[in-house]
């Protein structure tokens, strides 16, 4: 072990003399000016969490605001998929270039990384998390004023990691009708509150969806109790997406921009204002 430098600003050990936190926030690389950062996370996959994540960077783009996305679900990223983006990623003297969409919003993922983006990513989970860190500290984002994190599901190692190494200033925590989706996505509402980060909405996707013949909303999903779990836990503003089929239609072909949202806007302006 080594010994003690009395120093606990530079220290990561845990012991009886610690008087203050260490920080282990991971340094921005020094080409790169970031804004805002949003965590979109829940505790469960096949929510529709990217879905969320490009939704939200693609309406700060629609603003005038410049935006990105970090894809930190290492072992599924389907950003660039969305965005229509293919091929390898750049490098130079200042840091590896991030994609850049129709719209303007940065992207940079794993699958811009790969020869081949549908080979596996077998790696452990120290490995990933590291691999999340060097998107913060080796990717050169230039002038960001909104940076969105597409979390991975549950509560493990990456989200640990994202919500301590990057300086995150909220999170918005998406879910589903089901009952048993609205527990386990609770998880993700509690690790923010554990880790001090403010929750700064609810989006509940595949809230409904809109018969084309008579336009009645149908429960598909059962009954919506996102109102209810916004109140148990505090938080303002939430946002009920449909279920539509030209959206799937729409990212499947990389055109996630052509999507009109309006049911986002509360989010949007929660994370601008």
């Amino acid at each position: 072990m080594a010994e003690c430098t009395h120093d606990c600003k530079t220290c990561g050990a845990s012991c009886g003399e610690r008087k203050e936190e260490f920080d282990f926030h991971a340094k921005l690389n020094e080409h790169s000016r970031v804004g805002k950062v949003v965590a979109v996370a829940s505790g469960k996959g096949g929510v529709g969490k990217s879905l969320v994540a490009c939704l939200i960077a693609v309406g700060c783009a629609k603003r005038g605001l410049k935006a990105a996305i970090l894809d930190a679900d290492i072992t599924g990223p389907s950003i660039p998929r969305a965005f229509g983006i293919s091929g390898g990623a750049l490098q130079d003297e200042k840091g590896i270039i991030p994609s850049r969409s129709n719209l303007g919003v940065e992207v940079m993922s794993l699958n811009l990384l790969m020869n081949d983006p549908s080979d596996p990513v077998v790696w452990r989970g120290p490995v990933i998390a590291g691999a999340v860190q060097q998107f913060w500290t080796d990717v050169n984002w230039g002038d960001v004023d909104v940076m969105i994190v597409d979390m991975p599901p549950g509560t493990g190692d990456v989200p640990l990691t994202v919500f301590q190494s990057l300086p995150v200033d909220g999170v918005v925590v998406v879910s589903t009708p089901q009952a048993l989706v609205g527990m386990i996505v609770e998880k993700s509402v509690k690790m923010a509150g554990m880790l001090k980060r403010p929750v700064l909405g609810f989006v509940e996707n595949m809230s409904y969806f809109t018969c084309p013949g008579c336009g009645e909303r149908l429960n598909v999903f059962g009954e919506s109790s996102i109102e209810e779990t916004a109140r148990k836990y505090g938080v303002k503003t939430v946002c009920r997406l449909p279920a539509d089929p030209e959206w799937a239609k729409a990212v499947d072909a990389g055109a996630v921009e052509a999507i009109d949202c309006p049911d986002l806007l509360p989010i949007i302006d929660a994370i601008v204002g």
